[in-house]
């Protein structure tokens, strides 16, 4: 439970990349997603002042009647941009019968607190675009304006985007070392180049849901590409090692950050790298922290909100992902070895692969 996730330095990577010690941050970078499905990412450019900021106008903002949040949703875009609130999104587990297999295949002691996934999440959510928008795209749904809630018109642009930048630009280096890892360059970028990216801060009421065993997210992968997330105030994510099974709980170290394998990842690869699989629940460490800032003057009258601050980079609606053709390119003995006759999966837009995803978590009609 207490095992440490390998740490990969993107500093290093990122001051020279043809360097021997880049290539070997890169090729630890695919070790870490194949065996983990998830790193920790040592990146110096973020700040951990912009992280706090941004969690402070997040705990403002989600503190807020649900009438405000409401009138910042958009369903009718599947809520790929706005608010998206408590007991709307489910896990995918309760209609997937891989990840009920998985849940099965898990050693008793190590499977996640919801087994069923058939609950909603007590999440809520705010989506906010973050990528070019393409000339063209057969999925106009998945590249909207973006939502800027009424309370917070002043400040919203530049408090979403001030932190957006920081993890973003993390993730989409990561995305770069990780393709140099495989031996495929900057295809990984390329792809991604207009892909639909969210700043996806997500919060939960601990004045309502701060009981231990609360699961808060239930168990479930993420659709999107690579995920990023910034230090969080309040423990309670747990991960599990794509080769062990074992569940581990994350604990990022101050000025890093965590990334996370998604689904089109493993669909690129052929199920090389898989998807990592998560869930977030209340824990003793968690009340442990939400007492202490109880206690303390300068945080106790804060909002008693669990902020995740969360980013998805995806690869672009249009692109055609098509795993046969690309791990053809793929050169990295980190990849595990396919098994003879294994059938590829074939190929697939971006966008309808996300289709996909959002109606098993329903987030779109069916």
């Amino acid at each position: 439970m207490d095992q440490m996730l390998p740490i990969i330095d993107l500093d290093v990577y990122r001051h020279d990349p043809n360097s021997y010690e880049a290539k070997e941050q890169a090729g630890r970078c695919v070790d870490a997603l194949v065996k983990y499905g998830a790193l920790i990412l040592k990146d110096s450019r973020v700040s951990e002042e912009a992280n706090d900021a941004f969690l402070d106008i997040m705990e403002d903002y989600f503190s807020q009647e649900e009438e405000a949040l409401k009138a910042d949703t958009r369903p009718q875009f599947h809520y790929q941009v706005g608010a998206t609130l408590e007991n709307t999104e489910k896990p995918k587990c309760h209609s997937d019968a891989e990840c009920q297999n998985v849940i099965a295949s898990l050693d008793p002691a190590e499977r996640p607190l919801d087994l069923e996934g058939g609950k909603a999440d007590p999440k809520c959510r705010f989506f906010h675009r973050m990528g070019i928008t393409p000339p063209e795209t057969s999925f106009g749904t998945l590249a909207m304006d973006n939502v800027i809630p009424a309370a917070f018109s002043e400040n919203w642009e530049s408090s979403m985007e001030g932190w957006g930048l920081q993890i973003k630009t993390a993730v989409e280096d990561t995305a770069k070392m990780l393709g140099d890892g495989l031996g495929v360059g900057d295809a990984l970028v390329k792809a991604g180049s207009y892909g639909p990216h969210l700043l996806a801060p997500t919060a939960t009421d601990l004045k309502k849901y701060g009981q231990i065993g609360e699961i808060f997210a239930g168990f479930h992968t993420d659709l999107n590409f690579l995920t990023i997330h910034g230090r969080s105030r309040f423990p309670g994510l747990h991960i599990w090692a794509r080769n062990t099974g074992k569940k581990i709980s994350v604990k990022l170290p101050p000025g890093h950050l965590l990334v996370q394998a998604g689904k089109q990842l493993e669909y690129l690869t052929g199920g090389a790298i898989l998807a990592g699989y998560h869930e977030v629940v209340c824990t003793e460490a968690t009340i442990t922290s939400l007492r202490t800032r109880q206690t303390n003057p300068a945080t106790c009258s804060r909002p008693q909100i669990r902020i995740s601050s969360t980013f998805f980079w995806h690869l672009s609606s249009d692109y055609l992902m098509d795993p046969s053709k690309f791990m053809e390119g793929v050169k990295s003995e980190k990849i595990p070895k396919r098994a003879t006759g294994q059938q590829w999966q074939p190929p697939m837009l971006v966008g309808e692969h996300v289709q996909n995803e959002l109606k098993h978590i329903a987030l779109m009609a069916q």
